[in-house]
This record gives C-alpha cells, sequence and structure tokens, in this order.
C-alpha cells in the first residue's frame, strides 16, 4: 500500500456521498468552504442505488402490470398481459444511473473533490483515506459522517441467494411465483406490494400485533385491506425461527399461536430493519460518543460531543429517512459555515408507498393527547372526491389536527392515492404556522385530490360542504 506523502488539507471532508453527504456537501461549497466527499461505493449510497429509487421503480412497474390485466367494474378487459423483467430491471437500472450521474454532475459543479474509498479517523482533524491500492491522509478543520446503514442480518436468516436483504429483493432476474416476507415494516410491506402486483404469492410474517405498527391502525386498515384482495397471507405476532434452503427454493419457519409452522417458497426477504454503519470509522480515535445502537449521540446543529465533527441521517437518532438525512446535511452545512441553523422535526414527513400510499407529518392524534394538547381531529374520506372516484381509487381518508384554541395546524395523516405528494400541503401549513382557515381560504382546483385537504380543514371548521 503507497501512503501519501503529505496531507490534502480542506475546510469539510464529508463521509458519505447518499442523500445525506451529497447535500452536506453542496451545501458547504455554495457557502464557501472546501469540501471533499468520499464514499467507498456509488454516490448517491443506499437511496438512489439500492433503496429509495429503485423501489419505486419497481413499485410503479408492480402498478402497471395490475392496472394492464384491466378492470371489470370500469368495462376493460384484457389478456395475456406480460411482463418481460429482464427489461423492468434494465428500466429500473436506467433511472438509477441518470441520478447518479447528476449527482456526480451536481458536486463537480459546485467544485466538491470527489474520492473513491474507506475513511478511518486518526484524531479530530486528520483521517486516512483507503482504497485497494493506496492510502491518503486528509487534514480538516471539519467533517460530516454521513456513512448511513445497512440492513439487519438475522443469525438464523443468513443472507444468501434465495434468503435476501432489501438490495437482493429488488435485484431479482425473475418474478417469484411465491416469496416469503420476514417483516411487515414499511420496506416489507412495499416489496411485498410490488411483488404482488406482479403476481407473486406473498406471505409477510410480522412479529408486532399489526403490520406497519407506526402508523395508526385506521390507516393501515386500508392497506391490509388491498393487500387482502391481491391474495397476500398476512401473519402477525408471529416469530420466525429459521429457514432451510432446497434445491429450488427456501422453508421458512416460524412461530404463531403457539404452534410451529412452516412455509415453502422460491425466496424469503429480510428486512427486520437496519443498524447504523459507524463500527469501522475508528470513532474512538477521535472520542465522539456512541450508544449502545451504534448512533452518534448529536445536538440541534448535528454537532458530535466533538465541536468540530458533525453526524446526520441514519447514523443519528430517528426514523432512517433520505429526506431527513438531505435536511440534517444542510443543517450541518449551515452550521459549519457560522449560520444558526437548527434540526426541528415537527415537520418531517414519513412516508409509505404501500397501496394506498400512506404519509403522516407532525403530531397524530394520540401523540397530540400524549402531549397534553387540546386538539381537533377532522376527517375528509377519499370515497368523497370527485377525483378519487374518477380514478376509481376511494379508500382511505385524510385527517388533520389542529388545535383547539385556535385552530392552528400541528399534524395530519394521508392515506390514499397520492398520499406521498399529499402530505407536502399540511408540512407547509406546520412550517408556516397556518390555521385551518388558512387552508380552507385557499382556492383548491376541481377536480383534484388536493380539494381533500381543503375538505378536511372545512370539517374543523365545522362548515364542511361535501360532508354532513
Amino acid at each position: 500500500m503507497v501512503v501519501g506523502d503529505f496531507p490534502i488539507e480542506v475546510d469539510t471532508l464529508v463521509v458519505g456521498a447518499g442523500p445525506g453527504g451529497y447535500v452536506a456537501a453542496i451545501r458547504a461549497a455554495q457557502l464557501g468552504q472546501k469540501v471533499t466527499i468520499v464514499d467507498k461505493g456509488a454516490l448517491g449510497g443506499t437511496c438512489l442505488n439500492v433503496g429509495c429509487i429503485p423501489s419505486k421503480a419497481l413499485i410503479q412497474a408492480g402498478h402497471l402490470t395490475e392496472a394492464a390485466r384491466g378492470n371489470e367494474d370500469l368495462g376493460i378487459s384484457t389478456e395475456n398481459v406480460k411482463v418481460d423483467f429482464s427489461k423492468v430491471q434494465e428500466w429500473k437500472s436506467g433511472i438509477v444511473n441518470k441520478l447518479t450521474s447528476g449527482v456526480e454532475a451536481l458536486l463537480k459543479g459546485n467544485k466538491v473533490d470527489i474520492v473513491q474509498g474507506e475513511v478511518y479517523f486518526i484524531d479530530k482533524n486528520n483521517a486516512k483515506v483507503m482504497d485497494e491500492k493506496q492510502s491518503q491522509t486528509y487534514t480538516f478543520n471539519n467533517c460530516i459522517i454521513a456513512t448511513g446503514s445497512t440492513p439487519i442480518e438475522i443469525p438464523s436468516f443468513p443472507f444468501s441467494e434465495r434468503v435476501l436483504d432489501s438490495t437482493g429483493g429488488l435485484n431479482l432476474t425473475e418474478i417469484p411465483e411465491s416469496l416469503v416476507v420476514i417483516g411487515g415494516g414499511y420496506i416489507g410491506t412495499e416489496l411485498g406490494s410490488a411483488y404482488a402486483n406482479f403476481g407473486t404469492k406473498v406471505t409477510i410474517i410480522e412479529g408486532e400485533k399489526e403490520i406497519l405498527a407506526t402508523f395508526e391502525k385506521p390507516m393501515t386498515a386500508a392497506v391490509k385491506k388491498r393487500l387482502k384482495k391481491k391474495d397476500v397471507n398476512i401473519v402477525t405476532s408471529a416469530m420466525a425461527k429459521g429457514v432451510e434452503e432446497t434445491e429450488n427454493g427456501v422453508k421458512v419457519t416460524y412461530e404463531a399461536a403457539g404452534k410451529e409452522e412452516t412455509i415453502e417458497a422460491d425466496y424469503v426477504l429480510v428486512t427486520v430493519g437496519r443498524r447504523p454503519n459507524t463500527s469501522e470509522l475508528g470513532l474512538e480515535q477521535v472520542g465522539v460518543e456512541v450508544d449502545e445502537r451504534g448512533l452518534i449521540k448529536i445536538d440541534k446543529q448535528c454537532r458530535t460531543n466533538v465541536e468540530n465533527i458533525y453526524a446526520i441521517g441514519d447514523i443519528v437518532a430517528g426514523l432512517p429517512l433520505a429526506h431527513k438525512a438531505s435536511y440534517e446535511g444542510k443543517v450541518a452545512a449551515e452550521a459549519i459555515s457560522g449560520k444558526k441553523s437548527e434540526i426541528d422535526y415537527i415537520g418531517m414527513p414519513a412516508v409509505v408507498f404501500s397501496d394506498p400510499e400512506m404519509a403522516s407529518v407532525g403530531y397524530t392524534e394520540q401523540e397530540a393527547k400524549d402531549a397534553g394538547i387540546k386538539i381537533k381531529a377532522s376527517k375528509f374520506p377519499f370515497a368523497a372526491n370527485g377525483r378519487a372516484l374518477s380514478l376509481n381509487d376511494t379508500d382511505g381518508f385524510l385527517k388533520l389536527i389542529t388545535r383547539e384554541e385556535d385552530g392552528l395546524v400541528i399534524g395530519g395523516q394521508v392515506v390514499g392515492p397520492n398520499a406521498s405528494d399529499m402530505i407536502a400541503e399540511i408540512g407547509l401549513a406546520i412550517e408556516a404556522g397556518m390555521t385551518a382557515e388558512d387552508i380552507a381560504l385557499t382556492v383548491h382546483a376541481h377536480p383534484t385530490l388536493g380539494e381533500i385537504t381543503m375538505e378536511a380543514a372545512e370539517v374543523a371548521l365545522g362548515t364542511p360542504i361535501h360532508m354532513l
């Protein structure tokens, strides 16, 4: 291994080029810093390469496949719908390549130096960047760590060609006839739904009493209803025990209702969570505090206990969301530049690309009550919206959470078509300090799904037009 003779000096070293790291690097460069970004993998991290983007491409292809089979209620019938899955995967890969190339262009356009390699900290101002051929020392004034997370591997379900993590689930070369999903969180539900739309017989095994347990039961009820229509078998309060690989598939053993069961499938997809990538950075060399789960402790400016080192994304507390990482990346870059930016998660949306989609922002009804806030929860159903009816997609509702004393919008939840887009208006209302009256007085185009937000605001005011 060749070692660089002299350290390279930079203002800010960004470790990790996912949606947190590359955004932090660009913002830091925009603010006048000399920035180097390092990643051992592809630009864009998990999100662009093996997470958010490819999964949504696969989900969309699944929706199109389901739609292509026709709808008797609409008088549309089709025959012999065929899917060339190799072309689906080729299309998906094309989207990924476009976005990762775009990230590279953005970084270079903002004069960020891009380096491939692994980072190991020497002390609070120096780190080694290593690849297969050489090692180079970088001296930095500040550092932003954004190394993301990795799928958790269960000892009794070691990953293989038939026992898949989320990356393996996205990169199958065939549509499986059958698939067992261990974990009914957002990743398992999204990918399980996608393959069910392609025609796969899917079984979801979840340890909790409900799938998607972090969302309210009325929201998950709409998703469970749709999954059952797709012939997805949902087993809750179950414990996955082990897997036996056969010549052409797997045998999965699990325990539910006091009985041990075995199910055979082509593949098993394990989606039981992710662990932060913090164990091989040499953080102990610097004295950066890490909790028992491997998460780095930060303050409101994403600063660790070591003053010039910051951490963002999946390696700090909170949900592992790409947009949370990007937000924190901007805050950290601005804090380094002397700005008073601080993290505030009240307007942080959470979205599941299930069928129908689910989204939440701000307080839920229960969270507000637990916080001692007197609130009004105002629902409006998709079934009463003209656009939803014309889409033949009417399952779900929008719920607006407003403060009782003044109608201030403090939260909202949506389950239904385009929930992932609709939640943004509620997030804006929270950030801008808007009331239900402000939303109700905003003219929404007709016929659109966006009208549902206005209608829910009118319910909050006690003056609904399209609901008794």
